[in-house]
């Protein structure tokens, strides 16, 4: 049993950042390069849209296969980089959490009334938001095997 759900653990990670460095690296300045806000920001708005609700699944997935498995071994006898983990996560939530009902709020609301200047300056906030989550994952995976 620990064995999947080590699996689904890091199965979610892969999804979320994963998905977040393809955005950030591959997409965005793709769609940036070829297409102008009218065109751009409702794709991307429904790109992520679609992402986003992966993300929602894999924080789920995070949270039902992380605490059990920290919890099996008792919260004293986890290493610290687990705890450091925990922490890391738990504020990558938040994160997202705010950034989804934010910024992504208010982009498909600026995409809806066609208000293209409003949404380049959420789809900035979104790439900050998302960047930063970007290296906290990376801060939690150095942490969990460095820290072991």
């Amino acid at each position: 049993m620990y064995a999947l759900m080590n699996f689904l653990h890091l199965l979610a990670a892969i999804v979320w950042l994963g998905g977040v460095s393809f955005v950030l690296v591959a997409l965005r300045p793709a769609v940036a390069a070829l297409l102008p806000p009218p065109q751009r920001l409702p794709l991307m708005a429904q790109v992520l849209s679609r992402f986003f609700a992966l993300v929602w699944l894999s924080i789920g997935l995070l949270l039902l296969t992380g605490l059990p498995m920290l919890l099996s071994v008792g919260m004293k006898g986890a290493p610290i980089g687990w705890h450091l983990m925990l922490g890391i996560g738990l504020l990558m939530f938040a994160l997202f959490g705010h950034l989804y009902f934010g910024p992504f709020r208010r982009l498909k609301q600026a995409v809806s009334a066609s208000n293209w200047p409003e949404g380049g300056r959420r789809a900035g906030q979104i790439v900050f938001l998302a960047l930063l989550n970007l290296v906290l994952g990376a801060l939690a995976i150095g942490a969990v095997i460095f820290l072991a």
